[in-house]
């Protein structure tokens, strides 16, 4: 964790959480949008960052979304070397997308090597977890289908007793990478831990 408290720093970093497939994403895009309001309302007089691996899905979308409002900045922790990471976004486009976001980074982290690229995808995601004062959580609310899934980590963040947003977001039938609504519920919004939750 950061050595200094939240409240001594000017800035407030926001973390990210939540699942590569997505559906419906204009209903997740307003979801976050009311997320991010919310944490510019409640901390009008911190700077406000977000901490993104920048992976595909929730990461990408809700860097785009920081990107579109004033004052906001965009930190990366990098799991792997970039051109290692690369190697995982499967398509031209989705590589593209990539350069594009972290050529608008204010700070690159580039993160120790791990012995595995399991191991190095949990080791971002805790270290998004551990650089961040509130956690945005794009997800079912399902139990992980994979290791260090957003499951985990939103666990671990109610555990710590931090403020999390939650946009509820559908996922993808397990074992496949057929993309799943909540009806009703997708891009609804709950808080916890925060005022007003």
């Amino acid at each position: 964790m950061r050595s200094s408290p939240a409240a001594a720093r000017t800035t407030l970093l926001v973390g990210i959480a939540g699942h590569r497939i997505l559906s419906e994403v204009g209903r997740i895009d307003a979801g976050v949008d009311q997320a991010l309001a919310r944490i510019d309302e409640l901390f009008e007089s911190r700077t406000l960052a977000l901490v993104s691996s920048l992976a595909e899905g929730a990461d990408r979308v809700v860097a785009w979304r920081v990107l579109m409002r004033p004052g906001w900045r965009l930190i990366v922790p990098l799991p792997l070397q970039r051109e290692e990471y690369v190697k995982d976004f499967h398509s031209k486009e989705s590589r593209d997308e990539f350069s594009l976001l972290l050529a608008r980074a204010d700070e690159i982290i580039e993160l120790q090597p791990a012995p595995t690229r399991s191991a190095a995808y949990e080791a971002a995601g805790l270290y998004v977890l551990d650089h961040c004062d509130v956690l945005i959580a794009v997800w079912d609310g399902n139990p992980a289908q994979g290791a260090s899934g957003t499951a985990e980590v939103v666990a671990e963040a109610r555990r710590r007793g931090m403020p999390i947003a939650w946009v509820h977001a559908g996922n993808r039938r397990p074992g496949t990478d057929e993309p799943t609504s909540l009806g009703e519920e997708q891009g609804t919004v709950t808080f916890e831990n925060l005022p007003g939750g």
